[in-house]
């Protein structure tokens, strides 16, 4: 794999020719319907079929290296030739390693009920999880019904486990931290609440459930942990698996409704799985920056592996961006956008993509029609190498997406790449 960066007066078919693949496989493999619409600092990632590379004016061991997932070491040792690696020949040909992939991934991905059929069945062959989102808890203990059984028969038909997800949430999306305390606090309305997930699990056939309680008071810490313990219970004496989804906290004591009632320690007791919500840094409503900086992800990543078996941790990746409009009013909301869509409004307004060194993480500014200033942050394949490596280092079990209602297929050539994906 490699993940080329496009500079300017660059084509498709002189990338294809530099790599040696031809104009039809990078446009299929990047899912480009239009070979002239490239936009200067976007990513192509490369699967060529040879095992060398021939040197470029420019060219050193290092970026030759980052340019196919290798290391300078990596390279070196497969060209024990060079005497001095701070010089490359332009024109020289220099062997490339074939790297046995990190490890085997499981990569959980959320879908809403109404996903688009297309959209998911392009998706689900890299999944090992689908977790539908969401049954929403209702104070007496009930769940409000959604329709999914279309997206469960889906999954299923490719070997891909559908999970039952529950949420806090009302109508709208909202967690809502007093409905919370109403089911945990009590006992009878836990045990109604179980039996009424068991019910459901074994009529629409699930695997397991997800629970993702947000925005909880502090004061429901042990009756949250209390429910998932008696969850873990039930779930296991019929042979259905419990995960749960947790705020992305740097230390166990980190003051705020999302973090508080959040025990890490006691979801890696408890829960088979634990998926880490490393995202939202740069939110809906929030001043624009990066939604998943590699900086922060990483500061999670490191408290986490303190508190819960890096084997049961999924490391949560945003499939979105946001543009915002500037200059930032506080509480003014961003657009929501997919990932090609945000390539596809960079090159319809002119607009370089950069890239933030820190937060590893692509954006752009540009102007509308209004002559009003925008800013846009969203994910590229470099990007998403930055997180799978973080995975790789941690040696976590795998990754976890929100959501997989939008396709992005450079995600999947980078996992694949660097991973097995396990299937259950």
């Amino acid at each position: 794999m490699i993940i080329h960066v496009v500079q300017p007066g660059d084509t498709l078919h002189r990338i294809g020719t530099q790599y040696g693949i031809t104009l039809k496989q990078l446009m299929e493999d990047n899912q480009l319907s239009d070979p002239n619409r490239l936009v200067v600092g976007q990513t192509l990632v490369v699967m060529p079929s040879q095992n060398f590379h021939i040197v470029r004016p420019g060219d050193t061991i290092y970026s030759i290296a980052q340019s196919y997932g290798l290391t300078p070491q990596d390279i070196l040792g497969a060209n024990l030739h060079i005497t001095n690696p701070s010089v490359v020949r332009t024109g020289q040909r220099l062997n490339l390693p074939i790297i046995k992939r990190c490890k085997d991934l499981i990569v959980n991905g959320y879908c809403f009920p109404d996903v688009d059929p297309e959209t998911l069945n392009t998706s689900l062959p890299h999944l090992t999880y689908l977790s539908i989102f969401s049954y929403k808890v209702l104070p007496d203990g009930g769940l409000a019904a959604i329709d999914d059984s279309p997206t469960i028969r889906e999954a299923r038909q490719v070997f891909v486990q559908p999970k039952m997800v529950i949420t806090n949430t009302l109508e709208g999306g909202k967690f809502d931290s007093g409905l919370a305390h109403t089911v945990l606090g009590s006992g009878d309305i836990q045990y109604a609440l179980l039996n009424t997930i068991m019910a459901t699990l074994e009529e629409k056939q699930y695997n397991g459930l997800d629970v993702d309680f947000e925005c909880l008071y502090p004061e429901d810490r042990e009756n949250y942990n209390t429910f998932l313990e008696r969850a873990r219970n039930f779930l296991h004496s019929k042979g259905y698996t419990l995960s749960t989804a947790i705020a992305p906290k740097f230390t166990a004591g980190q003051p705020g409704l999302l973090y508080e009632a959040h025990d890490y320690s006691f979801h890696g007791q408890a829960a088979d799985e634990v998926i880490l919500l490393t995202y939202e840094w740069g939110y809906l409503y929030g001043p624009p920056m990066a939604v998943a900086p590699i900086d922060q992800v990483r500061r999670v990543v490191e408290y986490a592996v303190t508190e819960i078996p890096p084997e049961k941790i999924l490391m949560g990746i945003p499939n979105y961006g946001y543009d915002w409009t500037l200059p930032y009013v506080q509480g003014t909301p961003a657009r929501v956008i997919s990932n090609p869509e945000a390539v596809e409004i960079a090159y319809m307004n002119g607009a370089d993509i950069q890239y933030d060194s820190v937060a590893q993480s692509p954006y752009f500014h540009y102007a509308d029609r209004e002559n009003r200033k925008h800013v846009v942050w969203f994910e590229d394949a470099r990007s998403i190498y930055a997180k799978m490596r973080l995975v790789s280092e941690f040696n976590l079990e795998g990754v976890s997406y929100w959501t997989v209602n939008d396709y992005f297929p450079q995600n999947w050539l980078v996992a694949s790449s660097l991973f097995d994906i396990v299937k259950r």
